[in-house]
């Protein structure tokens, strides 16, 4: 039986030679998310960008950075983490991905969180929030913690529109800071998940 690193290998190697979809003889590279597979947290975007399709590295242009400077705030180092997107190719001008290039996507994903097992999936943006959450909307969602069928997501603004819009920032900041509370919660067996960042509206399985 392979053990979780095997596994995780696995998923990265199948990713760099996917041709599942268009996305893959349109990108430079594959980035296939990477980390701290024994992390807590996993953060979730929603596709590479340029700087990320150059270096198949995820989150490493200036929306990384700022991930970067929140994550210190909060204690934490990159390396502490998971990082990765549901699309593994970067779509062409950043446009958003299309329905199929999500689904081709999707098993890869869903496999890389089966064996990271994070308490928590901080979801980055609309985009990721929605693919776990079909009924969420993030302006109203933010900053909430909830059960999504086996994952506990807890939504936050996209650091590259926080980036553009400054009430965002503030939102995004004060919703980020939130994540150490929120994962001692989700590890304190007296709490329900009533009680976790103040909101749990039920359960849905994920869709892929």
């Amino acid at each position: 039986m392979m053990n979780k690193k095997e596994i995780l290998l696995q998923i990265e190697n199948s990713v760099k030679v996917c041709k599942k979809c268009r996305l893959c003889d349109l990108a430079n590279n594959a980035v296939p998310g990477e980390g701290n597979i024994d992390s807590e947290i996993a953060f979730i975007g929603e596709a590479p960008g340029a700087e990320e399709d150059r270096q198949g590295r995820p989150f490493v242009g200036r929306a990384g950075k700022l991930l970067e400077v929140l994550l210190k705030e909060i204690g934490y180092k990159r390396e502490n983490v998971w990082i990765g997107n549901i699309i593994k190719h970067r779509p062409p001008e950043n446009r958003d991905p299309l329905p199929d290039e999500v689904m081709a996507c999707a098993p890869y994903l869903t496999l890389q969180l089966r064996a990271i097992k994070p308490k928590m999936i901080v979801t980055l943006g609309r985009y990721a929030m929605y693919y776990f959450d079909k009924d969420g909307k993030i302006s109203r969602d933010r900053g909430i913690g909830k059960m999504i069928g086996e994952n506990f997501i807890f939504p936050v603004y996209h650091p590259a529109a926080a980036l553009r819009n400054p009430s965002m920032m503030q939102d995004f900041r004060s919703d980020f800071l939130k994540i150490p509370s929120v994962l001692t919660s989700l590890k304190t067996p007296t709490n329900s998940s009533q009680n976790l960042a103040g909101s749990v509206d039920g359960q849905i399985g994920l869709e892929i």
